[in-house]
């Protein structure tokens, strides 16, 4: 479910729960992603996800505790309607493609479309960035620059990422995190000051004497 702020003022100190959701097309990594960043573990076998799948992780952005719900989705083209169901509520999202597979490269500007088209709107700068993952691997198919100009040209932060060697992974989250945590206190802010607005005061009636 969407985030809906509490209370009269946001607490630095208190914890915030996110919804990161990973998307891109089947056998990129996302699940080897994950698996790196919450647990630090990389495993060469990963059955496919079929729907989704959640994990969670607890870190600190900003000196705000923010528990991240990162939820796994699978790639498969048949599934890609019931992926979708799962975007709602999402407060920042990652896509990855595998930098060995042009394909998957090439498939990025259909998932994020889709993506956007079913979250709440909030214009262009969703909280989004991409992820090149296999770069460990030599058969690279899909040149940084070509990648890097994709995401300069929709605004999106590009990291070149291995989940096998566990190389940008972190820092990929963490400024995902980041973003979404510049965008939840921005509507939090923006929800407290609609909610102290006051309403247009009827006209004084006339006293009588």
């Amino acid at each position: 479910t969407p985030l809906v702020p509490q209370g009269p003022s946001m607490d630095a100190s208190k914890k915030v729960d996110l919804k990161i959701i990973i998307i891109g097309a089947l056998g990129v990594g996302k699940t080897s992603l994950l698996h790196q960043y919450v647990h630090k573990t990389f495993y060469e076998d990963y059955r496919t996800t079929l729907g989704a799948s959640i994990l969670t992780k607890v870190v600190a952005v900003d000196n705000t505790p923010l528990k991240l719900q990162i939820w796994d989705t699978g790639g498969q083209e048949r599934f890609r309607s019931m992926v979708s169901t799962f975007y709602k509520g999402s407060d920042g999202c990652m896509l990855a493609f595998d930098v060995t597979d042009r394909e998957s490269f090439e498939s990025l500007d259909n998932w994020r479309d889709d993506f956007l088209e079913k979250v709440i709107p909030r214009e262009q700068d969703f909280p989004m960035v991409v992820l090149g993952n296999k770069i460990d691997i030599c058969d690279r198919q899909v040149p940084k620059e070509i990648a890097s100009a994709w995401c300069k040209e929709k605004d999106i932060p590009y990291f070149e990422v291995s989940a096998k060697n566990n190389i940008n992974v972190a820092e990929a989250f963490e400024t995902l995190a980041k973003q979404a945590l510049t965008t939840y206190k921005g509507i939090f802010e923006s929800y407290l000051t609609d909610s102290i607005k006051l309403t247009p005061n009827d006209k004084p009636k006339k006293s009588c004497c």
